[in-house]
């Protein structure tokens, strides 16, 4: 497969030149303030590629917008019939057009003391791009937020931080209605249906929002740092490399044991569930698939070099991104096995990924990155839309109803964001 596609994109705006400068457009003419006289970048866009006599785009690849018709659909199964070509798309965008690098955000903004106001040269803004609009923040937390859940029929929404506490807000007004102290570090946060969990030192909490039930799971050693649920299983990654399961006993309204997965060496960080497989990515580098049916594992991923902080089911494909600066594409073979057909570089270690549709119901994936950014990318070319920037890395990505989707950080703030229905084709 030709993966010239992990190469970043922002390398490929022009043709090479002994004047590198030359060949590079204005951020500030782009956003209509260039105040610089005479500036040394281009005042105009640089020419989109153009076919061949044989009718091909040449070697020097253009940028901007997706084939439609390759775009995946959101569905946990790995089995898209549609496109037997899919898997050469990833890192590719068909047509013409230039994706634009973004702006950098003005630091001293985001500390509250730029002196130069309208006049600053950099961005005073939470996010670029013209695709996201925040809508508010919720602060109340004092360390970082690392859960967000959103119970089903609720209209509350449930936010866990390693300061112990779970904060429950309302939705209509945006206040915090409530504080549960803990007592200790949350390290995850899931709902399911009315149930709300919570993953705590040596224990797992479940509420129903409902019936207002509170329970406790016993089992875990050490901090639980995952949940999912899947095949009526509740599964908990834990400290020590342990994957426990409860089944719900619905006639009882409790949940007892039952299974406890052993294969990793060290904490399990993340879970997900797809195409009857449970995905468990791990502090040991790996990436274990376990069937739903027999609790096995059936396979063990090891091609990342660092910790797998965040695995993703999107259409047949799953996406995993680690602390190796790495994104990573795996799609199973004729003979069921997993196997990577793209990798993304980031300069920057990644620390979640979500996955979810713009306002178009076009597939965007959102990568939090440990230099306090998250990236926004069209799927599957990976052409970047925008950033979402923070005062420090953001842990929790998490979706909502409408368009919406949530952000927590490592200073306790929760953000509501949106999806604008205006945007323009490429990114600025």
């Amino acid at each position: 497969m030709d993966v010239e596609g992990n190469k970043r994109v922002f390398q490929r705006l022009g043709p090479s030149s002994n004047d590198n400068k030359q060949q590079k457009v204005c951020y500030h003419w782009r956003a209509g303030k260039c105040n610089r006289y005479p500036c040394p970048f281009l005042h105009r866009e640089l020419p989109v590629p153009q076919p061949t006599a044989n009718g091909k785009v040449s070697s020097k690849r253009s940028h901007g917008f997706i084939d439609d018709q390759n775009l995946p659909r959101r569905n946990p199964n790995f089995n898209n019939t549609r496109n037997p070509n899919f898997n050469n798309n990833w890192g590719r965008v068909q047509g013409g057009g230039v994706v634009r690098k973004m702006e950098k955000v003005c630091i001293y903004w985001l500390q509250g003391s730029c002196s130069f106001g309208d006049k600053c040269r950099y961005l005073h803004s939470w996010c670029t791009g013209d695709c996201l609009s925040l809508l508010t923040q919720l602060e109340g937390h004092q360390k970082v937020v690392s859960g967000i859940a959103m119970p089903s029929g609720s209209d509350k929404l449930y936010t866990g931080s390693k300061d112990e506490t779970v904060r429950v807000w309302d939705c209509q007004s945006g206040q915090c209605a409530g504080v549960i102290n803990l007592g200790g570090e949350v390290g995850c946060v899931l709902s399911e249906g009315p149930w709300v969990f919570v993953g705590l030192p040596h224990v797992v909490k479940a509420w129903n929002a409902q019936t207002n039930t509170d329970l406790s799971l016993s089992g875990p050693v050490g901090q639980v740092y995952s949940l999912v649920v899947g095949n009526d299983l509740l599964f908990a990654g834990t400290q020590d490399g342990t994957i426990l399961a409860w089944k719900f006993i619905a006639a009882a309204n409790c949940f007892e044991p039952a299974a406890s997965l052993k294969g990793h060496t060290l904490a399990v960080v993340t879970l997900v569930v797809g195409a009857n497989r449970l995905y468990s990515g791990s502090m040991d580098h790996s990436i274990r698939v376990w069937s739903l049916e027999s609790l096995q594992c059936v396979q063990t991923l090891s091609d990342h070099t660092s910790v797998v902080m965040s695995v993703l089911c999107w259409d047949q494909f799953l996406l995993s991104c680690a602390l190796d600066k790495t994104i990573k594409v795996w799609v199973a073979t004729e003979s069921g096995n997993l196997e990577v057909t793209y990798t993304h570089n980031e300069e920057h270690g990644l620390l979640t990924l979500c996955g979810m549709h713009d306002s178009e119901a076009k597939p965007v994936l959102l990568c939090s990155c440990n230099d306090n950014s998250v990236r926004v990318y069209d799927l599957p070319s990976f052409s970047e839309r925008g950033k979402i920037f923070s005062k420090q890395e953001v842990r929790s990505i998490q979706l909502g109803p409408g368009g919406l989707f949530f952000t927590g950080d490592g200073t306790g703030e929760v953000r509501v964001w949106k999806w604008s229905t205006e945007q323009t084709a490429t990114s600025s």
